[in-house]
């Protein structure tokens, strides 16, 4: 994906400035910075949810600014939300399917007379379903109701009903705001696991411990702008980045191994 000069304006409020960012397939991408500073307006520009007032957005070579939310999702963009989401009353495997929507085709009358073709992707979709509760490791909970799922079960539920759209690019919105540090680090491993299938990551954390260890790459934002980019090490040590967002607390999280 490929971001050049986006900008956002309301009215005369400056949300998103002349945003620049590239990311990769496979790559974990972060998007810190403190309350207000477009972060959220940036994933709502990329998901379709608002139209930019300047600048492009390319996903695998193709345009996407401007698109409706269910024509971008259909190209391969995904996006999770800070708060769980589940359809209340159905299973795992049903939450899941919904996922699927994206690549399902037939008309109503194929659905109604349950026509072969349509039968045969709905097994498909089956086979995916039960496949992607295994890889976020909620095999055990696959025919519970999804409101007897704890807080971050519901989390993985979340990344599997994305990763049923067989997305190129995932957008997390803070994925770990209220977990535990062991519901953490089972979410960490299930992000690096889709990062090494190749799907590109971008995500929204203030959860520094969390966040460094993972990202493999930052972008700061400040007051709509970038205002620094580079690895996690690089970051931390920002003046400018520790003035407008990190504070001086930040010295004390532990980085990766390779970054020390």
């Amino acid at each position: 994906m490929s971001i050049g000069g986006l900008t956002k304006h309301f009215g005369g409020l400056i949300a998103v400035e002349d945003l620049g960012l590239d990311l990769f397939p496979g790559e974990i991408l972060a998007l810190i910075g403190p309350n207000g500073a477009g972060k959220t307006t940036t994933f709502n520009l990329i998901a379709g949810v608002f139209r930019p007032t300047a600048g492009s957005i390319a996903l695998g070579g193709a345009r996407i600014e401007g698109l409706p939310v269910h024509r971008i999702a259909a190209m391969g963009l995904m996006r999770t939300f800070q708060h769980n989401m589940p359809f209340a009353g159905m299973s795992l495997t049903d939450n899941i399917l919904v996922g699927c929507h994206t690549h399902c085709r037939g008309s109503l009358f194929d659905i109604l007379l349950g026509r072969r073709g349509f039968r045969d992707q709905e097994a498909a979709a089956r086979h995916r379903a039960a496949e992607l509760v295994s890889f976020v490791g909620l095999q055990d909970c696959l025919d519970r109701d999804v409101a007897t799922l704890s807080f971050g079960e519901g989390r993985l539920l979340e990344l599997a009903r994305a990763l049923a759209g067989e997305p190129r690019v995932i957008l997390l919105d803070e994925p770990a705001a209220g977990l535990t540090q062991p519901e953490m680090a089972r979410l960490g491993a299930a992000i690096r696991d889709i990062a090494a299938r190749g799907i590109a990551v971008l995500l929204i954390e203030h959860d520094m411990h969390f966040l460094l260890p993972l990202a493999q790459r930052i972008i700061v934002m400040n007051f709509g702008r970038k205002i620094a980019e580079g690895a996690p090490d690089e970051i931390v040590r920002d003046p400018d980045v520790i003035e407008a967002y990190l504070g001086e607390a930040v010295g004390g999280v532990a980085m990766r191994p390779s970054d020390a």
